[in-house]
C-alpha cells in the first residue's frame, strides 16, 4: 500500500489484520494465534493484558523483567478466541483482528467501536502499514487521557496528535519535547504503553482521525501493547513504574537549590558568586558549572577542564566545598573533530558510524539557533553507548570527576541521533534515536552510583520510557516569559503523569530574559514544591540580580523550601516507593473529582499541599479547591471547597492550601542541607486549623 497520510488517512484501503488458524496454548500461560500478517502472542498479566505481532526486537532493559502470563485457559466462540485467567477475560475477534479485555465483568479496553456503513471497524483494529503497525483503541465520549511524556500543552491529550519522538525542542512552545514515552493513562480505568524505542504517533481522539478512537502508529515491524487495568491514575502509574523502574531516593543535598548560570565565565567568578551567597545567607547546596564554564567549547566533551581558565580545578572546587557547596558540572555524549579523543574513540570503532560511508559520522550543527547568544559548536561524534567497551570507557572517565570533588553530572543532550547514523549493535536512525537517552542516562548514573561519595544522582534533558529510574530531569530551555512559566509547570506534571517522579525548571527561563523581577519571584515560588530546583539562565539568576524587592521575596521562598525538607523527603520517598510523583496533577490527585481535571497548571505536592502558581504579573490567581475545607498554607486562612477562588497576591505571598486536619512537617531555618544531618529532622508541625 502507499504511504500513511498523517492528516487524512483512507482508512477503507487499509486492510486489517485477520487471524487465520486456530489457537494455541502456549506453556508460559499465553496464546499464539496466526494471523496473515504473523503470529499474535497474547497473554493476561496480573495487571492487564499483552499483545504482541511480528518479530522480537531489540531488548534495551526498559522493562525490569518480561511480566510472567497467568495461567489461563482457552475457549472457542463463535467467531473468536476467549483467553480466561480468574476474573480477567481477554476475547479476540478474528476477522478482523480485535480484542475486549474485561476484568471482573468491567471493559477496560478494547478495540474501537467506531464503525462504518459496510464494516464493523472505520478504523482498522490492527493493520500494516509499510514497516510500521497501526493499532486503534476505545475511547468513551468524555474520556480524558494523560502522560505520553513531557509536553507543554494540554495535560488532556484528547484531541491531539502526539508524536514520541525526542527532539532539541529549543523551548516549550510547541509538541516537540526533550523527554517522551509511548504511554498514556485514563481515569476511566485503564492504560496503555507501546513498548518500544521506534517513534510512535498517537491520535488520541484527534477529530481528522476519530474523535472515538485512540489510534495508535508505531514505526517499526513490531508491535507490542501492555494494557494496564489500575482503578485511577495512581494505580496505572504504579503498575507501569513496576515494569519500567523507579527511582531510587536521591541524596538529601539534592533537594537544596542548585545555582547555575550560562555561564560563570572564570574560576573568579563562579567563587566570587559563591561567597556572595554564604554572604548574604541565601539558602543554597550546590553550584553548577555549565557546559563553557569548564570546557574549551571548540574541543569538548572530554572530561578535561579548560587549562586556560582551570590549571588547577581541584583548587577551585575546594575553595567551593569550604563554602559547603555540592559542584556539579555539565556534560554532553558529542565529542568534537578538534579534539584528539575523537581520532582515538574513532579508531577503537567506540562512535556512531555513517552508514553511507563506514566512517564516524560528524554531526554538524544547525547554527540558526545559536545566533549571538549561544557559542557556535564544532562538528562532532557521538558517543555509540550500544558498545559495551565504548559504554565502560564513558561511566568509568567520570571517575576523575568525582575523585576531585564533583557530586553530581548535568547530562545536556542526547536528542541528536541522525537517520544515516548506525550503530555497533546495527540499530540505526530511528531505531535509535529516542532509546540513545535512555542508554545515556543509564551509563551516567551507573558512574555516579559507583563513583559518587553519595552514589546516583544527575540532571537529565532527554529521556525515554525506563529514565526515572536515573533521576532527576529538568525541563530545558523554556523562554523567560509567562507562557515560559506556564508550559514548564505542564511539562513537570505531564512528566510526573507518564511515570517520572522527579523534575525541575529553570527557574526565571533560560532564554530571552527581561529582567522581569515579578516573572522571577513568581516562577521561584511555583519551583518551591518540585522536587528539585535550580536557578538557571543565560544571563546571572541570583535573586539579588533582580532587586531589592525581588530579592526578598526569591529569597522567603528559598528559605520556605528549606523548612519544607522533611516534608519534601516523606513525598520522596513515597515516590521511589510507589511511582507516584512528587507534583500532582489534579487528575491525578483527585481522580474522584473530575471538576477538578481541566485546572492545568495547579498541582498538589506530596499528599497534601495544594499549589496554584501564580502565572499573571498581576498577581491573579484563580484556582479550584476539591471539595471540603481548606486552609491557605501558612497563614492558616479557611477556604471553602467544592469551588473556584479568585485571589490577589502580593508579591511575597503564594497560593498554597491544605485540607482541614492536615500535618505538615516543617524543619528548621537552614542555609544548607548539610546542617540537618544525614536526613530531615522535624522542629515543628505545622496543622491546618
Amino acid at each position: 500500500m502507499g504511504a500513511f497520510d498523517i492528516e487524512a488517512p483512507n482508512w477503507g484501503r487499509i486492510p486489517p489484520v485477520k487471524v487465520t488458524g486456530p489457537a494455541i496454548a502456549n506453556a508460559d500461560g499465553s496464546v499464539s494465534l496466526p494471523t496473515d500478517a504473523g503470529d499474535l502472542r497474547a497473554s493476561l498479566l496480573d495487571s492487564g493484558a499483552r499483545l504482541r505481532l511480528g518479530p522480537a526486537s531489540r531488548d534495551y532493559g526498559i522493562l525490569l523483567r518480561d511480566p510472567p502470563p497467568c495461567a489461563a485457559r482457552v475457549e472457542a466462540f463463535d467467531g473468536g478466541t476467549r483467553v480466561v485467567a480468574g476474573d480477567r477475560v481477554l476475547e479476540i475477534g478474528h476477522e478482523p483482528l480485535a480484542f475486549r479485555f474485561k476484568v471482573a465483568g468491567r471493559t477496560v479496553q478494547s478495540s474501537p467501536t467506531d464503525g462504518h456503513f459496510v464494516r464493523r471497524f472505520r478504523l482498522p483494529p490492527f493493520a500494516r502499514i509499510g514497516d510500521a503497525w497501526f493499532a486503534s483503541l476505545e475511547l468513551g465520549h468524555d474520556t480524558a487521557v494523560y502522560g505520553l511524556g513531557e509536553k507543554w500543552g494540554r495535560l488532556d491529550r484528547r484531541g491531539q496528535l502526539v508524536r514520541s519522538y525526542n527532539h532539541d525542542a529549543l523551548g516549550v512552545n510547541a509538541e516537540v519535547s526533550y523527554k517522551n514515552a509511548p504511554f498514556a493513562w485514563s481515569p476511566d480505568g485503564w492504560g496503555v504503553f507501546v513498548h518500544t524505542v521506534a517513534p510512535v504517533v498517537h491520535g488520541v481522539g484527534y477529530a481528522p482521525w476519530s474523535q472515538r478512537a485512540y489510534a495508535i502508529k508505531v514505526d517499526e515491524p513490531v508491535l507490542d501493547l501492555l494494557l494496564f487495568d489500575g482503578a485511577n491514575g495512581a494505580q496505572v502509574l504504579g503498575q507501569y513504574t513496576a515494569l519500567t523502574g523507579r527511582a531510587p531516593p536521591p541524596p538529601l543535598w539534592s533537594l537544596g537549590l542548585i545555582l547555575s548560570k550560562a555561564y560563570y565565565r572564570t574560576a573568579d567568578e563562579i567563587l566570587e558568586v559563591a561567597r556572595e551567597v554564604r554572604r548574604r545567607g541565601m539558602p543554597c547546596d550546590t553550584i553548577t558549572f555549565d557546559g563553557r564554564a569548564w570546557q574549551d567549547t571548540d574541543t569538548r566533551f572530554a572530561f578535561e577542564w579548560d587549562p586556560k581558565r582551570y590549571p588547577d580545578p581541584r583548587a577551585v572546587i575546594d575553595q567551593l566545598k569550604a563554602l559547603d557547596f555540592r559542584i556539579c558540572v555539565w556534560e554532553y555524549p558529542l565529542v568534537s573533530v578538534r579534539n584528539p579523543l575523537f581520532d582515538e574513540l574513532a579508531a577503537k570503532g567506540w562512535l556512531l558510524k555513517d552508514a553511507r560511508t563506514g566512517e564516524p559520522y560528524r554531526y554538524e550543527w544547525d547554527l540558526e539557533p545559536f545566533g549571538a547568544v549561544l557559542t557556535p559548536l564544532p562538528a562532532s561524534g557521538l558517543l555509540d553507548f550500544t558498545n559495551p567497551d565504548a559504554y565502560a570507557y564513558w561511566r568509568d572517565r567520570h571517575r576523575e570527576l568525582f575523585e576531585i570533588g564533583v557530586d553530581m553530572i548535568k547530562p545536556d543532550f542526547g536528542e541528536q541521533v541522525e537517520p544515516h547514523m548506525i550503530a555497533s549493535n546495527g540499530a540505526q536512525g530511528d531505531s535509535l534515536h529516542n532509546v540513545y537517552a535512555l542508554l545515556y542516562n543509564r551509563c551516567v548514573h551507573e558512574a555516579a552510583a559507583m563513583y559518587a561519595k553519595d552514589g546516583g544522582f544527575l540532571f537529565s534533558r532527554a529521556a525515554w520510557a525506563g529514565s526515572q529510574r536515573y533521576p532527576s530531569q529538568w525541563g530545558g530551555d523554556p523562554q523567560a516569559d509567562w507562557g515560559g512559566l506556564a508550559a514548564s509547570v505542564r511539562g513537570g506534571l505531564s512528566w510526573g503523569m507518564t511515570g517520572a517522579p522527579f523534575y525541575a525548571t529553570d527557574v526565571g527561563g533560560f532564554y530571552g530574559d527581561q529582567r522581569d523581577p515579578v516573572l522571577y519571584v513568581r516562577w521561584a515560588q511555583a519551583s518551591v514544591f518540585s522536587a528539585h530546583m535550580r536557578l538557571h539562565g543565560i544571563g546571572p539568576r541570583e535573586p539579588w540580580s533582580y532587586g531589592e524587592e525581588a530579592g526578598r521575596a526569591a529569597t522567603a521562598a528559598l528559605e520556605l523550601r528549606y523548612r519544607l525538607m522533611p516534608y519534601l523527603w516523606r513525598a520522596v520517598e513515597q515516590a521511589c516507593d510507589t511511582g507516584l510523583p512528587v507534583q500532582r496533577a489534579m487528575p491525578l490527585a483527585c481522580p474522584a473529582e473530575p471538576e477538578s481535571w481541566p485546572f492545568d497548571h495547579q498541582f498538589f505536592c506530596g499528599d497534601d499541599l495544594l499549589v496554584a502558581p501564580c502565572l499573571e504579573p498581576s498577581g491573579r490567581v484563580r484556582v479550584y479547591l476539591p471539595r471540603g475545607e481548606w486552609r491557605s498554607f501558612p497563614g492558616g486562612k479557611a477556604y471553602e471547597g467544592g469551588r473556584i477562588h479568585e485571589l490577589e497576591l502580593a508579591l511575597d505571598e503564594m497560593a498554597v492550601f491544605a485540607r482541614a486536619g492536615a500535618e505538615v512537617p516543617l524543619g528548621p531555618a537552614v542555609r544548607h542541607t548539610g546542617e540537618l544531618g544525614a536526613k530531615p529532622r522535624i522542629s515543628e508541625t505545622w496543622r491546618a486549623r
